[in-house]
C-alpha cells in the first residue's frame, strides 16, 4: 500500500456546498409502528439451492468471508452467486448515519483497518467471483471519509483477480470532489451511487443525506469520463407514481446509464414501516417508462436490489 502524505488529508478540499458532520444518532432512538401492510405472495422469497450457491457457502463459513450478501439476507443471493456475483462491504460494519430504511447499525466506528483491501481481495479470489460488488459504510468521521481505503480496495481486488469486473456503491462523500475522484481515477467498470427514493421523502428515508446532492454527485462522475454510473430507488415508502416517473427524469437529467427499482421491506420496527407494496405489474410499468427515457440497463422488481443482475450493467 502506497503511503500517503498526512498533508492530503488535512488539506482543504472543495465541496458542492455548505456541508456540516452529520449528527451521529442512534437509530434506536426513534421506534416507528410496525407495517400494517400484509406482505403479497409475490415477495416470497425462495431458498437458495444448487452446487454453486453451496460450494461458496462452505466458502463464506469456513473462511469468514465478509459479504453483504449473508449479513443483509439478501433474498437474490443464491441467484448472484450462481452467476459469479457477489457484493462485500469495507470500512467496518457502523456507520455515521442514521437512514430510516437501513439495518447498519449507526454509532461511532471503529479505527480503519489498512489490511481490510486485501483481505476483501483475498475473499473475491478465493470465493472465485467474476463480478464484485463493493459498498461501504458511511465514513463521515474520517477527513477522507473512506475514499482512501476504497481506492485501496479497488488497487488490491486488481492486482490479485485481474479478470474480476467491479462495481463500486459509494456513499456521497458529502460531495467531496478530491474523495470522489480517488475513485473515478482507480476506474471500476461501474460506480453507483443510489439515489434511494423520490425528493419528498429524502429527508425522512436518508435524514443526514441532500437529494440535489446526490445528483450532483452523479452528475459529477458523468462530467470526469465515468463510462457507466447507476443508481437506485426503493419503492413502497409513500410516493406518488407521478413522484417515481420524476425521480427518474431526474436521474436522466444527469446521463445515469443503469437504473434499479425495488420493494422497500421494514428491517424492524425501529425502521420506516412499508407505506404500500408495489405489484409486479407496476414495476414493469416503471421499466418501460425508464428504458424509454434511455437507461442503458433497469432492473425492476419486488425483490430487486441495488447489485442484482449486475455483471450485466458492464455491457
Amino acid at each position: 500500500m502506497e503511503v500517503l502524505d498526512k498533508v492530503i488529508l488535512e488539506k482543504k478540499q472543495p465541496e458542492f456546498g455548505s456541508l456540516s458532520l452529520p449528527e451521529i444518532r442512534s437509530k434506536g432512538e426513534k421506534t416507528f409502528k410496525k407495517s400494517k401492510v400484509s406482505k403479497p405472495k409475490w415477495i416470497r422469497v425462495k431458498l437458495p439451492i444448487g452446487k454453486k450457491y453451496n460450494d461458496l457457502r462452505n466458502l463464506v463459513d469456513k473462511y469468514k468471508l465478509n459479504t453483504i450478501c449473508t449479513s443483509g439476507s439478501c433474498p437474490n443471493m443464491g441467484e448472484c452467486w450462481a452467476e459469479g456475483t457477489a457484493t462485500f462491504m469495507i470500512l467496518g460494519n457502523i456507520c455515521t448515519r442514521s437512514c430510516g430504511f437501513c439495518a447498519v447499525k449507526t454509532g461511532r466506528p471503529s479505527a480503519v483497518d489498512w489490511a481490510e483491501p486485501e483481505k476483501v481481495a483475498q475473499s473475491i479470489h478465493k470465493m472465485g467471483i467474476k463480478h464484485a460488488v463493493i459498498t461501504s459504510v458511511d465514513r463521515d468521521d474520517l477527513k477522507d471519509m473512506g475514499s482512501i481505503i476504497w481506492a485501496e480496495s479497488v488497487n488490491a481486488i486488481r492486482r490479485l483477480n485481474p479478470n474480476t469486473t467491479l462495481e463500486t456503491l459509494i456513499p456521497d462523500f458529502q460531495g467531496n470532489k478530491i474523495n470522489i475522484d480517488r475513485l473515478i481515477q482507480v476506474a471500476p467498470e461501474v460506480i453507483s451511487h443510489n439515489l434511494e427514493t423520490v425528493r419528498r421523502l429524502t429527508r425522512e428515508v436518508r435524514i443526514q443525506a441532500k437529494y440535489d446532492r446526490s445528483l450532483e454527485v452523479l452528475n459529477y462522475l458523468k462530467e470526469q469520463g465515468v463510462s457507466r454510473t447507476k443508481s437506485g430507488i426503493m419503492l413502497g415508502l409513500g410516493e406518488t407514481e407521478d413522484e417515481v416517473y420524476e425521480t427518474l427524469n431526474d436521474l436522466n437529467k444527469v446521463k445515469v446509464d443503469i437504473v434499479t427499482m425495488g420493494q422497500y421491506l421494514q428491517p424492524t420496527k425501529n425502521h420506516l414501516p412499508v407505506s404500500s407494496f408495489i405489484t409486479p405489474d407496476d414495476f414493469k410499468k416503471y421499466e418501460k417508462y425508464a428504458l424509454n427515457l434511455g437507461f442503458k440497463h433497469v432492473e425492476s422488481g419486488p425483490l430487486v436490489r441495488s447489485s442484482y443482475k449486475a455483471h450485466k450493467h458492464i455491457s
